[in-house]
């Protein structure tokens, strides 16, 4: 009995001792970059963005700032970046730069909210795109009133989430048997959404028909609101940026990380700001600015603009290459976020399964599998717009440590090496990112507060971690 017990112990030990295969490339890396950002958001977030900005210089104008400060970030991160060849991104660099306790917090919230909501939200536009071609059902329809607070609306849109919920269980499972499938999977969609979208631009700037810019409607450039709208239309621009850095959370996996994450990284923000001003210029020349306006939830400017410049086969396609590019992204998250759950377990902040790794496969299975299963709980309890918001003001207040935690490592010369635009770019992240979350509290007030009460809730938790750290410390000890 004492034989079979030190084995099964043994085994456990074993997984979690296992390391993750060094199996991606640069290329990989950049297209992961790349494959990450491009989503849901460009397609979609005009035009929440045309109801805040009702202004096509303005609109263009956020998507450009909003790219910036994106590359500053970028920037900031790169200069991170040469700190660890671990996994864990963000996390890791915040545990090296200021301990465990600011770490853990980002750490839970990409768990709770950053992570699992942005997939979520991903997955959930892929399913409507899929709908918006074929129609889906709604099996529980009867109960789509039923809300939690007026809030959350479980059973709403149920055939939406149903198959969003596959899609997240689907790519799950790739996921699980290896890190190269699924890199290689993010490779093939990546290339073919950044052709569909050069497809759609080259299309909707030589489109022939008339464009009348549009007056302003609601703001003004005399309007004192002009800059707390401008802000929060920023935040729509900031969630189709968004993904970035998650390329960070695989350092374990990448080849010469220190190199390879900073290129890949700047490579593949460069990409997309171009490819996004472009886009939404060619949404504005075929669209009015109060079609846009107009627009619900379950509308999608990009199909809309399809449907202006080829009927129902644009339609057709477009749809089709929404569903590819929001699988490719939510494929890319749901590869690279549960690299974080596994460094956290790794440094016995997070259930020690986490950080098991699959003997055959290489892959941190159980970090995969539980964050799959958060993911689809985080479908059915929201909305796009509820979710993309509440993640944004999360991940602005990270970004004031990741810009403080560049500064702090390269005054104390922890960094030697030369950061591009240094000390601007951690300078801008921080000051923007502070008005960011301070305006978005102000605009966004029930969003921020579960945002942030997700965030905070870790604190418990945290001291629960470290007091259970404390303990095996001194059995050790003794």
């Amino acid at each position: 009995m004492q034989a079979e017990t030190n084995t099964d112990s043994n085994n456990i030990i074993d997984k979690s001792k296992i390391p993750l295969l060094r199996s991606l490339g640069l290329t990989t890396a950049i297209l992961m970059v790349a494959g990450t950002i491009i989503g849901s958001g460009v397609f979609k977030k005009i035009a929440p963005m045309s109801v805040m900005l009702m202004n096509e210089h303005y609109i263009l104008l956020a998507w450009i700032v909003a790219g910036i400060i994106s590359m500053f970030g970028a920037f900031t991160m790169a200069g991170l970046a040469t700190l660890t060849n671990e996994s864990g991104g963000i996390y890791e660099y915040l545990r090296l730069s200021f301990g465990n306790l600011f770490s853990f917090l980002y750490g839970w919230a990409s768990f709770l909210i950053i992570g699992s909501g942005g997939n979520a939200a991903v997955a959930y536009v892929f399913a409507q795109s899929v709908n918006s071609v074929v129609p889906l059902p709604n099996p529980l329809d009867k109960w789509k009133d039923i809300s939690i607070g007026h809030f959350i609306y479980p059973f709403d849109s149920s055939g939406v989430k149903i198959l969003a919920i596959i899609a997240i269980i689907f790519l799950t499972w790739i996921n699980v048997l290896g890190a190269k499938k699924g890199g290689n999977l993010s490779n093939v969609i990546t290339a073919a959404k950044i052709i569909g979208i050069l497809t759609l631009i080259v299309a909707g700037i030589l489109y022939p028909g008339t464009h009348h810019p549009q007056a302003d409607s609601h703001i003004t450039a005399i309007n004192t609101n002009i800059l707390s709208a401008f802000m929060a239309a920023m935040v729509s621009a900031f969630w189709a940026y968004d993904g970035w850095y998650c390329i960070g959370f695989m350092s374990g996996e990448i080849k010469n990380p220190k190199k390879n994450i900073p290129v890949s990284i700047i490579s593949g923000v460069s990409i997309v700001i171009v490819l996004y001003v472009l886009i939404n210029y060619a949404f504005i020349h075929v669209l009015s600015l109060p079609a846009l306006a107009a627009m619900n939830e379950n509308n999608i400017a990009a199909v809309e603009a399809a449907r202006i410049l080829s009927g129902n086969i644009g339609v057709v396609l477009l749809a089709v290459l929404i569903a590819a590019s929001t699988f490719g992204s939510l494929n890319a998250l749901i590869i690279t976020y549960p690299r974080l759950y596994y460094r956290m377990a790794q440094e016995k902040f997070f259930a020690k399964k986490f950080a098991n790794v699959h003997p055959r496969y290489r892959t941190p299975y159980i970090s995969l599998i539980y964050s799959g299963i958060w993911t689809c709980i985080m479908v059915i309890s929201g909305t796009f717009d509820i979710l993309t918001d509440t993640v944004i003001i999360v991940e602005f207040l990270f970004f004031i440590l990741l810009g403080w935690a560049l500064i702090k490592m390269k005054r104390n010369k922890t960094i030697t090496v030369k950061v591009i635009a240094y000390p601007l770019s951690p300078i801008i992240l921080i000051l923007f990112s502070i008005g960011l979350v301070v305006n978005t509290i102000m605009v966004e007030p029930i969003q921020s507060a579960a945002g942030l009460t997700f965030t905070f809730s870790g604190i418990p938790l945290y001291y629960f971690y470290k007091q259970k750290q404390n303990k095996q410390n001194n059995f050790i000890a003794v």
